[in-house]
């Protein structure tokens, strides 16, 4: 989670939307009176600071509730994905991170009946309504030209694509979700997603 009183922003950050990437390059244009929660495991060229009383995956309703006068006042975003996607996005990392105390013999039967999952809409959402809380969402599929666009309405520099991937190698089946889950399976995650599907139109 970032605060930037520099470029008067609000970043809320999300499961599996590439929110440490983001992080890792906002960091560095960030000031020093800014809020920069820090990442675990620490992310190089991520430089937190003034963190105190915050944390990495803040909701909306909680950063609003801590600093209201900012909430109101700066632009306020986050990024959400596709919901079968992120979810096999989550289901690597819980199988491959040792810092998410990995289990390589972890299924996808097994991890989603955990109920463990990436549900994002929490983060930046009315848990009342299913509203955003947040002025923009942005999407993970088109995620540098609508950072950028929201970049350069901040007057923040951008290079036109994230510099860091962060934490990207621990998916090593690329293939599409479609080829990878089951009917069963997308069944089951599109009744989980119901709320985030239904707000942003993704479709299987």
């Amino acid at each position: 989670m970032i605060i930037s009183h520099r470029h008067r922003f609000v970043f809320i950050k999300t499961r599996k939307t590439a929110g440490t990437s983001i992080e890792a390059y906002l960091s560095g244009l960030c000031g020093s009176d800014d809020v920069v929660t820090p990442v675990h495991p620490p992310e190089p060229g991520h430089q937190p600071r003034n963190a105190d009383g915050f944390s990495n995956h803040m909701s909306a309703t909680q950063v609003a509730a801590r600093v209201p006068d900012l909430w109101r006042d700066y632009f306020t975003f986050c990024v959400e994905r596709n919901p079968w996607d992120k979810t096999l996005s989550h289901f690597f990392m819980k199988k491959h991170s040792a810092a998410h105390g990995g289990d390589r013999k972890l299924c996808l039967d097994r991890y989603l009946a955990a109920g463990d999952y990436a549900l994002n809409l929490p983060l930046y959402a009315s848990r009342l309504s299913g509203k955003p809380l947040v002025d923009r969402v942005l999407r993970y599929e088109d995620l540098d030209r609508e950072l950028g666009e929201v970049l350069d309405k901040l007057d923040v520099p951008w290079p036109g694509r994230l510099p860091v991937k962060a934490k990207s190698g621990w998916r090593p089946d690329r293939r599409s979700y479609r080829e990878v889950l089951s009917l069963r399976q997308a069944v089951r995650i599109e009744k989980i997603f119901a709320r985030e599907i239904r707000l942003h139109g993704y479709a299987w």
